[in-house]
């Protein structure tokens, strides 16, 4: 099923959720709605950051990238996600699936660079406040979010390289609503230890060193605020730092118990473990994305302000 012969698989089948209906119509409702919020509260602070001219700085300028990198990683994978609680098993070309692999690896990874630079800059503006515009210009900012993108892609290109030479022989059921690399690697017939290995120094670049950036960022940062003689002033610093350090615990917790946690055969029966699974993926592929400009804007005047303006010349200029 699903091959032309014994090496060449064609099609991978998606079971997901198939064997609970119920949860099916549930998940596709909240999925589809949380994917809507999402290019809805992406959307407008793309929107808002580059209308506003007194939001075109560095913290800024991170911030849209994070939220169209948002975008495109729940494009990557929720359209797939929807289809396959519409249909008892969802059938995916061996290429489709390897693609949409790619992307979802290459937007996650990503995101996990973009994150630690982040950081630095929180780090450079209140620890060198007044050195900051000297630091972060635009030839330091931009390259830096640009080597976020591309260290993402060139991980996810060896991922997927290896995950395609691997032979599919027995089966080519992913108990998974996506093509997830995981899922994809426990149907090879042959040996992964090379897959393994490279997974490894993929969750070390990726995973560990940008969280070592960030934990030791905010070393210094706490250290810094610790050290304004003003309460106003520590709360405000406080502020500006409490936005990047949900979304980093959010985002980091979620993949550190994904990818970096011992996968066991345990007991755990196979009605919980799809229940688990999907739960997991929910909170990484759709929450975080839905939740991000949520936390960065709602506590941040600037953005609030900038909202309103934009509004408010619509208004004007429609009547």
């Amino acid at each position: 099923m699903g091959r032309t012969n014994d090496s060449m698989l064609t099609e991978f089948l998606l079971v997901g959720l198939s064997a609970h209906p119920k949860l099916q119509t549930v998940f596709f409702a909240l999925v589809l709605w949380m994917y809507l919020m999402i290019l809805l509260g992406n959307g407008i602070l793309i929107s808002v950051i580059i209308y506003d001219s007194h939001l075109h700085t560095p913290m800024y300028f991170f911030l849209c990238n994070l939220s169209f990198l948002d975008i495109c990683y729940t494009s990557s994978s929720v359209p797939l996600i929807l289809d396959s609680f519409l249909t008892v098993r969802k059938r995916v070309s061996f290429s489709g699936c390897m693609m949409q692999m790619f992307l979802s690896f290459a937007l996650g990874a990503t995101e996990c660079v973009l994150l630690g630079m982040m950081a630095l800059d929180r780090y450079v503006a209140i620890c060198y406040p007044l050195r900051y515009p000297a630091i972060m210009r635009k030839g330091a900012y931009v390259p830096m979010a640009a080597g976020s993108w591309v260290s993402g892609l060139v991980d996810s290109v060896v991922q997927t390289s290896l995950a395609m030479q691997l032979p599919f022989c027995a089966n080519n059921v992913i108990n998974h609503f996506v093509c997830e690399i995981l899922a994809i690697l426990k149907l090879a017939c042959a040996d992964i230890a090379i897959n393994v290995i490279s997974m490894a120094v993929s969750n070390l670049v990726v995973l560990v060193i940008p969280l070592l950036v960030i934990s030791i960022s905010y070393i210094f940062i706490i250290a810094t605020i610790l050290r304004i003689p003003s309460t106003e002033g520590k709360r405000k610093a406080f502020s500006t730092c409490s936005a990047h350090s949900t979304v980093v615990i959010i985002f980091y917790g979620t993949i550190f118990f994904m990818y970096a946690k011992p996968k066991s055969k345990s007991s755990v029966g196979p009605v919980n473990q799809d229940v688990v699974e999907a739960l997991i993926s929910l909170l990484y592929g759709v929450m975080t994305p839905m939740l991000n400009p949520l936390i960065y804007s709602l506590r941040n005047k600037d953005v609030k302000t900038a909202v309103k303006t934009m509004l408010g010349r619509k208004n004007s200029d429609g009547v």
